[in-house]
């Protein structure tokens, strides 16, 4: 019995050393070579459980509800995104059409400042004109305040009705009376009913 005692702990130990061999020749081998792995496609920037995700999916037996429900979602974003960007081109086209309207405004108001200076310097030349004819004025009216009734009648006589109404209106009373004298008595009535309007 004693034989049979020491050949069951020599078994036991066999079959223990069985295991251990196992263990050390196999399973950690195993476990380093897949750790190594990992290591490699972590620093060559792989996701290992993404690949392996989309492995799963392609297996028959894999539920696909859950993939159902992606799809839903995604075709839902791809809806959404769709009308973003249309939304998008529709604000970009009212956009630019705000922009067009902005520069002809600009263009507008440029063109009316440019006519507001042409007419401000046309003012400007009427203005010194005005003061041209008023000086030039005086001076005829000097003249004619210098010249004897007897010439300036007949000056007078010949120019137009605005022109002789305007001199004779100037002139000052004590010349204007001795110029209606010599004139015809017709010319000096159509002066003296003009003078009066």
């Amino acid at each position: 019995m004693a034989k049979k005692s020491d050949q069951l702990k020599i078994e036991k130990k066999k079959g223990t050393r069985v295991f251990q061999d196992l263990l050390l020749w196999t399973l950690i081998p195993l476990l380093f070579t897949t750790m190594v792995l990992l290591v490699i496609a972590y620093v060559a920037d792989i996701n290992v459980f993404d690949k392996a995700k989309e492995f799963t999916q392609t297996l028959p037996f894999v539920d696909k509800e859950k993939d159902d429900e992606d799809s839903t979602e995604d075709l839902a974003m791809g809806e959404r995104v769709v009308t973003l960007q249309a939304e998008i081109q529709e604000k970009e086209a009212a956009l630019y059409k705000l922009q067009e309207e902005l520069d002809k405004s600009n263009i507008e108001k440029q063109d009316l400042l440019t006519e507001q200076q042409n007419l401000l310097n046309e003012i400007e030349l009427l203005k010194v004109q005005k003061d041209d004819s008023k000086r030039d004025m005086k001076e005829i009216i000097s003249t004619f305040e210098k010249m004897s009734p007897k010439s300036a009648a007949p000056v007078i006589s010949k120019m137009s009705d605005a022109e002789a109404i305007q001199i004779l209106a100037s002139l000052k009373p004590d010349t204007l009376a001795p110029i209606l004298e010599k004139m015809s008595v017709e010319d000096a009535a159509k002066y003296t009913s003009l003078m009066t309007k």
